[in-house]
């Protein structure tokens, strides 16, 4: 196996070398290593080599494996990048750092009472269904501005926009067009780019790129 610090070294050249392309600064990207499927004993060479935020796609998993690894380093901001189901909500408040998921009223609902509850405002990115894949998370184009509405009215600290673009197309045009619809709503936040087409997602104006593969390998 690759030695996990030269992945991780390799990944940050990268972001580099994308950011001065694109006229942005490294800083500006927040890498997420998106360790879910993988356990401790992969995530802890990365720690150890710097790494500090970790993704995972699921609450009972993270529930399992971080609560130790943060107990050992207290500085690591933990994501939730995968689709959140209603109830788990307060449970992703008390685990979570920060929301990628946040798609429909129900959750915004949900999410309103587990931080009025826990007292703690977790930030979160709205997930837009971005290529209208039926078969995907995210809201609609068309109900962004309801939803973001529903959610500043429930006092979430919504930072930016989410998406996954569709699978074997070209993702610069989605990249876009999320890129557009987070600069319309006022948000600063722009979470999308993923181990094999984030350099083009900061090119398009991403501040957090979602990094699995090219740091831990296939899943485990």
């Amino acid at each position: 196996m690759t030695d996990p610090a030269a992945l991780l070294s390799e990944v940050q050249s990268r972001i580099v070398q994308a950011t001065k392309v694109a006229g942005r600064q490294g800083e500006e990207i927040a890498l997420i290593a998106v360790s879910k499927t993988h356990p401790a004993e992969r995530i802890a060479p990365l720690i150890a080599a710097g790494q500090r935020l970790f993704g995972e796609n699921r609450v009972q998993e993270a529930a399992e494996k971080w609560p130790a690894l943060r107990e050992a380093n207290p500085d690591i901001q933990l994501h939730l990048v995968g689709q959140l189901q209603s109830n788990k909500a307060e449970e992703a408040v008390a685990l979570f750092d920060c929301i990628h998921s946040l798609d429909r009223p129900s959750l915004v609902t949900a999410l309103t009472k587990a931080m009025d509850k826990a007292d703690r405002r977790v930030p979160c990115f709205i997930q837009v269904n971005i290529g209208a894949e039926e078969q995907k998370g995210g809201c609609a184009i068309v109900d962004l501005p309801g939803l973001l509405a529903e959610a500043r009215a429930g006092e979430l600290p919504v930072i930016g926009l989410m998406c996954v673009p569709p699978l074997g197309i070209e993702p610069a045009p989605f990249f876009a067009l999320l890129d557009k619809l987070a600069a319309d709503h006022g948000l600063p936040g722009r979470s999308m780019g993923m181990s094999d087409d984030f350099a083009t997602a900061i090119m398009l104006g991403a501040t957090h790129v979602r990094v699995g593969s090219a740091l831990f390998g296939a899943r485990g």
